[in-house]
Formats: C-alpha cells, sequence, structure tokens
C-alpha cells in the first residue's frame, strides 16, 4: 500500500516520515498526554522504525473536538484509522493509559488480520486488575490539577500557565475517566508478546498487577523496571528507547 492510497487524517502524527523502515511503531499517549509526547521516541528511531504518535480529540490542534471517555469506543477509532497503515509490520507502544488503551487496539488488529510484532505496556497495570475505588475524573478542578502535578508528566511549561492548564482539564478528566471506568471482558488473549515496564516506586503498578500481563498473551511476556515514579520513563528514556529499538529488530 502506498502512501497516497492512505486517507489524511487527524488521528495520526508522523514527525519523522520513514517509509522505507521494516515496522512501523504506534505511540499511544497517557491521560491528559498528546502525540508530541512521542516526539523524541519518534527522532531516535527513525529510519529503524517508521514511529506514528496517536492524537486523542480534545487537545492542542484537535482541542475543539469532543473528547472520547471510554476506553472501547476509542480503541474502535484509533485501530480504524491504524489499519491503513497496517501494510508491514507493526508494533505498539502505550504508556499508562495508552497501555490499556494498546492492549483493547491489539485485539482488534489481530481480529482484523494483523497481529503486532509487540505490544509494549508502559506504567499500566493488566486489563484484569482494576482498582475499583479510583475516581480521580471526579475530582474537583483542584484536586485534579494537584493529581496532575504530582505525577509529573506534564510538560513544566503548562503547569506554570495557569490558563493553560484548565483549558485542557476537559480532555484529561475525560482520560482519566476512561482509565478508571475501564473493566477487561473477558476474551481470547493475544498472541503476540508483551513487553512490561514499570517504574519500581510507581503507586499505580504494584508488582502482582503488572504481572499479571502474563495471562493476556499466549506469547512471551517480559518485564523491565526502571527506578522511578510514574513516569519513569522521562528520567531512563535513551534506556526505554534503546529496549524499544533491540526488541523491534529482533
Amino acid at each position: 500500500m502506498t502512501t497516497s492510497t492512505r486517507p489524511a487524517t487527524s488521528w495520526l502524527r508522523r514527525f519523522h516520515p520513514a517509509e522505507q523502515a521494516p515496522v512501523r511503531l504506534f505511540c499511544l499517549p497517557h491521560a491528559g498526554g498528546s502525540a508530541s509526547y512521542y516526539f523524541p521516541v519518534s527522532r531516535a528511531l527513525t529510519p529503524a522504525a517508521d514511529v506514528i504518535a496517536v492524537q486523542y480529540p480534545g487537545r492542542q490542534d484537535r482541542r475543539n473536538e469532543p473528547c472520547v471517555d471510554d476506553v472501547r469506543r476509542l480503541a474502535d477509532l484509533v485501530t480504524a484509522e491504524m489499519l491503513p497503515w497496517c501494510d508491514r509490520p507493526v508494533a505498539l507502544f502505550g504508556h499508562s493509559l495508552g497501555a490499556t488503551l494498546g492492549f483493547e487496539v491489539a485485539l482488534r488488529l489481530e481480529a482484523a488480520g494483523t497481529t503486532p510484532r509487540v505490544l509494549f505496556a508502559s506504567g499500566r497495570r493488566a486489563p484484569s486488575r482494576p482498582r475499583e475505588k479510583e475516581n480521580v475524573h471526579r475530582s474537583p478542578d483542584a484536586q485534579l490539577l494537584t493529581t496532575i502535578r504530582r505525577m509529573s508528566g506534564t510538560d513544566p511549561a503548562v503547569l506554570a500557565d495557569d490558563e493553560l492548564l484548565r483549558s485542557i482539564l476537559p480532555a484529561i478528566r475525560a482520560d482519566y475517566k476512561a482509565a478508571e471506568t475501564y473493566r477487561y471482558e473477558p476474551s481470547a488473549p493475544l498472541t503476540c508478546p508483551i513487553e512490561v515496564l514499570n517504574g519500581t516506586e510507581d503507586p499505580e503498578v504494584t508488582a502482582e498487577e503488572a504481572t499479571a500481563w502474563t495471562t493476556h498473551t499466549t506469547s512471551t511476556t517480559t518485564f523491565h523496571t526502571y527506578k522511578g515514579g510514574h513516569f519513569y520513563l522521562n528520567d531512563h528514556a535513551p534506556a526505554v528507547i534503546n529496549r524499544i529499538r533491540e526488541r523491534l529488530a529482533q
């Protein structure tokens, strides 16, 4: 399939096109995140991989579009956008909410006849391990802002601009609702490998919750831990990118 046959899309960001790359890596952002978070990943992995970052509605250049606050609905939409790009091996990388979304997208890709080379699940417990009392998405604005600052995953420039931060609250709230209300519906496990990456001090993922990813694939599950919290990857970007590069080259 050539580039000209692919429909224009507001969902996918291809910062460094690598049409001759042997594999495409789709990157799925965390709650409140955007495609631009993966710009450094794209720059580092090109041309070994054609990196395509997903842009959820309700933020940045899509800020006037309605947010999607349901993981399965979001997975349906994202998968439809990805399928025209599955003319070569594909892989998925998702952090936090993006990992759960990546799992649901992988299910849909496999059902459509495309088995991902690997699913990288970062900073997220296994789909079958919900936390029933999570209600951050129902918090007052001030409390939600405190949570965002504590998680350390938002650009410092945005955190310093109260007006800008409040303007993205609807997207953040919708993302948190999607993550917190998601409940796994038992189904046949994936057939692709899963690589689980986590921070050693991440309060969002216990060791047991991470290990449970093994139940979601008939293939291998490997685990990688890095010193740090929920956004450990900000401090270990070179190591994480090297891990992605090595795995995609296998």
